[in-house]
């Protein structure tokens, strides 16, 4: 008897665990999943990239700092670039004629140079553009594959719509007419 007591005390603390355990799972289950509700986190529990986005930010070249957060709310073109990438440049005055025609709808244009410091301001010197420039350095890189930028290459363009969500991605040099036809869409 004293036997089959002992196995049945085991077997009930056996399933008091089991289901503690199962609780606790099912717990971290809700709160992870309230946390990527709110952005906190991508699907996996690791980091949400573009809620990450949202918290940075860049040195501008003037000296200024660019903070991502005020362009919240707003539809924003985020280019990757780099002083020394042909088709980056040939783009430039296309991106800046997009930033002169849509900025009166609330579009915002932001090039994150994927570069030194001192070679963007020389550029900018020579080149001037009437969009926002942030230094993202060789860093830069990273952020824009975490961004969807599988092969790492530029120029990198990202739309993102008032509510901050991925309407657009592409790798390789825009067009106006290309981003006139996503502005319309979103």
């Amino acid at each position: 008897m004293k036997r089959r007591s002992w196995l049945l005390a085991g077997a009930g603390s056996a399933a008091l665990v089991a289901g503690l355990a199962w609780q606790r799972g099912r717990e971290e289950q809700r709160v992870q999943g309230a946390s990527a509700a709110a952005g906190a986190s991508a699907p996996g529990g690791a980091p949400d990239p573009i809620a990450a986005l949202w918290q940075m930010r860049f040195d501008q070249p003037d000296g200024g700092t660019l903070d991502m957060a005020t362009l919240r709310g707003q539809p924003l073109l985020l280019n990757f670039w780099g002083t020394w990438c042909p088709p980056c440049v040939k783009e430039m005055p296309d991106l800046d004629r997009f930033a002169r025609r849509f900025g009166i709808q609330g579009w915002r244009v932001v090039g994150l140079a994927v570069d030194n410091p001192k070679a963007v301001r020389e550029f900018l010197g020579r080149t001037p553009v009437s969009y926002l420039i942030g230094m993202a350095g060789f860093e830069g890189s990273e952020l824009s594959r975490q961004l969807g930028n599988s092969q790492g290459g530029l120029p990198y363009t990202v739309a993102f719509d008032r509510q901050g969500v991925v309407v657009h991605r592409k790798a390789g040099a825009t067009t106006l007419e290309e981003l006139t036809s996503w502005a319309q869409k979103s």
